[in-house]
Parts: structure tokens; C-alpha cells; sequence
């Protein structure tokens, strides 16, 4: 007999009354299909964050025959007269869902500040703490009745600029939940992934648990008093992060984490590595209301120093892009398939491109004055390249420079979030979404 089917509220105040077992009888998968063909689901955003800023003359604006072209081959897409790199072939199948934008232009070609610039788009300086874009896409999009957080990163690499990944002038209630910890030297061929992708401490130790919503309870009158008695950010984040904590713990949302539950073969396709499990478990989260999700992909097994290749280039970029394209790839069709991709915005990039000259090393070096990111999913339309750039990759071609404002504008209007809108900053000062100056990229946009 087929499980009874509820709608996302009733299962949401099930959740909140903190029913146990509902996920075996199929409840949570309702909720998960519920959520997808709703007619009022909002929109969602996957942000895929390439740490160390990613070769756009090796993955998606080669120069097949110049000096500066390198060794890799063109591979035609499903859009005539769109190629992209050899080593991406799922993605090319699925470029009718892609836009290239391929003349990102910044000055910033330092890690901590061009990450700064792309994750927020603003620069960092003066006293204004700017919230990075998934605080900011949770804000207006997520939901406070839901038990799962509006914004959870994977794997996140924050040593170039911790405040890049942090919820600024928002607060602790925009702040992510963080799901692993990016690192130099991650492995992503082994078991690794397991703890990687884990949730530490979602079910209350067996020694306790009859105790458990006592306690609870406890605590949160001692907090409540304490934070009426002592109001500041540090006792407000501290409350905060516990409520959060507790609601997860008290419904049977944290399933969501539990990869387990999907199919092995599909699982396979995605790829047993950090990355790609981390893009299965973003599809879970979007599937059920999660409004933003990142998923970052740096060093590898075999490969410390991820997209930063300095040295060594092709034989990095062609392993980084095994990890890549089938992640990517069947997260689009994964998306596609279950009627979710036409409401999730994928973004690929990372904090700035490499250089078109080889340097003596086989490198490439930092270079922010001429490269890619992509758009990918909803609010775009797909099968187009925005912008190009010179025959030597060095310039980009006068008619369509794109800033960082422009391509975050871009992303906001894809995702239905005015970009003009205000919040009022951590002095007192209201300040935009998005940079007044922005022209998003009406062009592409669905």
C-alpha cells in the first residue's frame, strides 16, 4: 500500500512535533516530491566553488592552435558551435542548460581578495561587514519554519578569506551550516568522503536520550535569559547556532544527510569522492527547501594544490576535471529528471581565472583580467556564450565585459531576488544586494 501522501505543512508540523520513524514509511520522500512540483516552490541556488581559481584555457575557452592553447583538444556540445575542453564530455551533453560567460573581467588577483570580491561582490575595505551570496540568497529566500538550515556549505576552503564564507552584517541567523572542512591535500579517492560529508553529533548519545528534550528544554530558558539579561552578537550567535542544532536533532529532516538512502548506481555516477557525493547530498537539500547550498572543489588525491596551478598545469587540470565533470554533469540530469532543474541555478567559479601564457613550470599563474564562469539550470537561458575574449586569451573583446556585480546581478534576477534591495549594514548604513553599478545580463536571463 502506498505511503499516504501529506503536504509539505502537515509534514513540516509532524516534523516540528518531532514524530519519529516517518522517513521509513516514505513521509520525508513525500515531503522531497511534494516540494519539487509544488507550483509556489521557490527558486534555489547551487554554488559550485572552485578553490584556487580554475584555467578557463583549459575547460571552457580553449585556443586550440595558439602558443598560449596548451595541450588539450576541443570537444564539439550538444549546442553547434559551442566547444569546450576534452575532458568534460558529460558537460558538454548537457550545455542546452549552460551559459558561458566568458568576459569576467576583475583587477583582484589575490586569493583573499578576489574571493572576497566573487562570494560577496563587494571589495574588502572599510568597516562594513558584507555577507557572502549564500547569507544573502538565504535571506530572501529561505524559510524560518523549515527544520533544515537555508544554507549549508560543503567542504568550504576558508583559510584565503574566512570572512568570504560568513554571514557579515546578516548575522548568525544567515550563517551556513558547515558540512566538512576544505583542505590541501583532501582525499578524494578513498573512503574520505564518508567523514567528510558527515553531520557530527545529529542523534543525542544512547546514555541520555530519555533525558534528552528535558535537558533541552533546560538550556534553552537558561540561553533565553541570559541573552534578555545580556543582548549582543556573541550571546545571540551562540543561542542560535544551538536552536538550530536542536531543531535538527528533534526532526527527522537530518535524514537528508543520510546518502545511504540513494541508489548505488547513481551514487556511482556522481563519483565516491568529496565533491561528488557533495553534489548528491546538494540535490537532497534543494529537493527538500534548502534555498542555498555550495559544494567547493580544491586539492585532490594526488593533486594538494587543487585549481591554483602554478605548476604542472595540464596534469591538474585534467584530473580536477575527472572529479568535476561527472558530478556536474549528473547533477544537471539528476535535477532534470526529478523536475527541479528548471527552479535550481547552478554557478560555477572560483576567484579569478589563469594565465593564457605557460609559465616555465607547465603553469599558469593568477590572472583576473580575462576569464570564465558559468551559469547553468534555472532562470537562464541555456546554450549561449556570453562575451569572448582575444585570440590569445589575453584581453577581453570590447562589446561585452562583464563585472562581478553584473554576474551576481545576474544570478539574483535568475533567482527572482531584486538585487536593488536593501539591508541595513552592521554601521548603520543601508546597503544593496548587489552593487548599484551592476547591469545584470537581461540577455540570458529566462
Amino acid at each position: 500500500m502506498a505511503a499516504p501522501r501529506l503536504s509539505r505543512r502537515e509534514i513540516m508540523k509532524l516534523a516540528a512535533a518531532g514524530v519519529a520513524g516517518y522517513s521509513q514509511s516514505g513521509w520525508l520522500e513525500n515531503l522531497a516530491a511534494d516540494t519539487a512540483t509544488n507550483p509556489q516552490r521557490r527558486r534555489a541556488c547551487i554554488l559550485l566553488w572552485m578553490n584556487g581559481g580554475p584555467s578557463q584555457m583549459d575547460t571552457f575557452d580553449l585556443k586550440p592552435g595558439h602558443a598560449n592553447g596548451g595541450p588539450f583538444r576541443e570537444i564539439q556540445t550538444s549546442v553547434p558551435g559551442i566547444r569546450i575542453s576534452e575532458h568534460l564530455p558529460r558537460l558538454a551533453r548537457n550545455m542546452n542548460d549552460m551559459v558561458l560567460i566568458r568576459s569576467m573581467s576583475t583587477r583582484e588577483g589575490d586569493h583573499g581578495r578576489g574571493t572576497f570580491y566573487l562570494r560577496t561582490g563587494y571589495l574588502p575595505q572599510g568597516a562594513v561587514q558584507y555577507p557572502t551570496l549564500g547569507s544573502l540568497v538565504s535571506k530572501e529566500l529561505g524559510s524560518d519554519e523549515s527544520p533544515l538550515p537555508n544554507f549549508v556549505a560543503i567542504a568550504p576552503y576558508r583559510l584565503f578569506n574566512p570572512a568570504a564564507y560568513g554571514p557579515g552584517f546578516l548575522g548568525p541567523r544567515f550563517a551556513p551550516l558547515i558540512v566538512g572542512e576544505g583542505r590541501f591535500g583532501a582525499q578524494v579517492n578513498n573512503d574520505n568522503y564518508r567523514e567528510n560529508l558527515r553531520v557530527p553529533d545529529l542523534e543525542a548519545p544512547a546514555e541520555v536520550r530519555g533525558q534528552f528534550n528535558a535537558r533541552v528544554d533546560l538550556l534553552q530558558d537558561m540561553e533565553r535569559d541570559f541573552v534578555n539579561r545580556h543582548p549582543g552578537l556573541s550571546p545571540a550567535s551562540h543561542r542560535t547556532a544551538y536552536e538550530r542544532a536542536v531543531r535538527l536533532m528533534r526532526t527527522a529532516a537530518s535524514t537528508a544527510f543520510n546518502l545511504e538512502d540513494e541508489p548505488a548506481r547513481l551514487r556511482d555516477a556522481y563519483g565516491r569522492n568529496t565533491f561528488g557525493q557533495g553534489c548528491l547530498l546538494a540535490r537532497r537539500l534543494v529537493e527538500r527547501g534548502v534555498p542555498f547550498v555550495e559544494v567547493n572543489l580544491g586539492s585532490i588525491a594526488g593533486n594538494a594544490i587543487g585549481w591554483d596551478t602554478h605548476n604542472q598545469n595540464f596534469n591538474a587540470v585534467r584530473q580536477l576535471s575527472q572529479v568535476l565533470d561527472p558530478a556536474w554533469g549528473t547533477l544537471m540530469e539528476d535535477l532534470r529528471d526529478r523536475g527541479l532543474l528548471e527552479t535550481t541555478l547552478i554557478v560555477w567559479m572560483g576567484e579569478f581565472g589563469r594565465t593564457p601564457r605557460i609559465n616555465g613550470q607547465q603553469g599558469r599563474d593568477h590572472y583576473p583580467n580575462a576569464w570564465t564562469t558559468v551559469l547553468a539550470g534555472g532562470g537562464v537561458r541555456g546554450g549561449r556564450v556570453v562575451g569572448a575574449t582575444s585570440p590569445d586569451g589575453m584581453t577581453v573583446q570590447a562589446e561585452r565585459p562583464t563585472s562581478v556585480p553584473d554576474l551576481l546581478a545576474t544570478a539574483c534576477r535568475a533567482l527572482g531576488i531584486d538585487p536593488s534591495h536593501q539591508n541595513i549594514s552592521n554601521i548603520i548604513r543601508p546597503i544593496r544586494v548587489v552593487d548599484p553599478a551592476a547591469r545584470p545580463i537581461r540577455e540570458i536571463l529566462a
